[in-house]
């Protein structure tokens, strides 16, 4: 299986865009592109989803169950919308679902949800499923003040368990970077040993002005 699996330091660190813009990416290649996220949760009926972007930036004639099995209106952890919705998130289920999407496919791109840590059951992590589907890591994270921290923290919880890291994309990145934000790049690069790449704001309805972000 060739693609990447996209997760992040938390919530809105920008995990969306960095798979959006990945995808597309790919697309514009001339790639057939698949895309998946296992839980979609705080599903707003007047805003597009994030399984919604994921397939206009993959143009992707997925259905939302083959991109996303799992949808939830709380913005809450996948294992507790599950809950409220009466049912329980099956890992066998997410695995035959992703492996699907893969079919036919020159590259997947799969969207964790929150961080690597984020339960999808409280007997299953997202970074089971990441360990499952083999797919190396891009992790989407904030420039700002906190973000070695919340960084170093990510790339230690995923090389604990094997999996690799293919770079951190610190997003949004501002046009002209104060010291702080460029001293976080290095500092997260160096300390890190990993690449280190940036993504600007980006107009999420216009794919067309989006910038490169090929990865791996």
């Amino acid at each position: 299986m060739r693609g990447v699996f996209v997760t992040g330091t938390g919530t809105e660190v920008g995990k969306t865009v960095v798979a959006a813009v990945i995808a597309h990416a790919h697309a514009e290649d001339g790639e057939r592109v698949a895309v998946f996220k296992p839980a979609v949760s705080g599903i707003e009926p007047e805003a597009e989803a994030d399984h919604s972007l994921l397939r206009r930036a993959a143009g992707s004639s997925q259905s939302e169950d083959e991109v996303a099995p799992y949808r939830y209106e709380p913005p809450v952890s996948p294992h507790l919308g599950a809950e409220l919705a009466g049912e329980r998130i099956d890992p066998a289920r997410l695995l035959a679902a992703a492996r699907a999407a893969a079919t036919g496919a020159d590259f997947l791109v799969v969207e964790g949800v929150g961080g690597l840590l984020v339960p999808l059951t409280l007997g299953y992590l997202v970074r089971d499923l990441a360990r499952a589907l083999a797919l190396p890591l891009a992790i989407a994270a904030s420039p700002s003040l906190g973000t070695i921290n919340h960084t170093l923290l990510t790339v230690e919880a995923a090389r604990a368990v094997g999996l690799e890291v293919g770079a951190v994309v610190l997003t949004p990145w501002p046009d002209e970077p104060r010291t702080v934000e460029a001293s976080n790049h290095e500092a997260i690069e160096r300390l890190a040993q990993v690449k280190v790449e940036t993504l600007p704001r980006i107009n999420l309805a216009n794919p067309e002005s989006w910038p490169e972000l090929s990865l791996p």
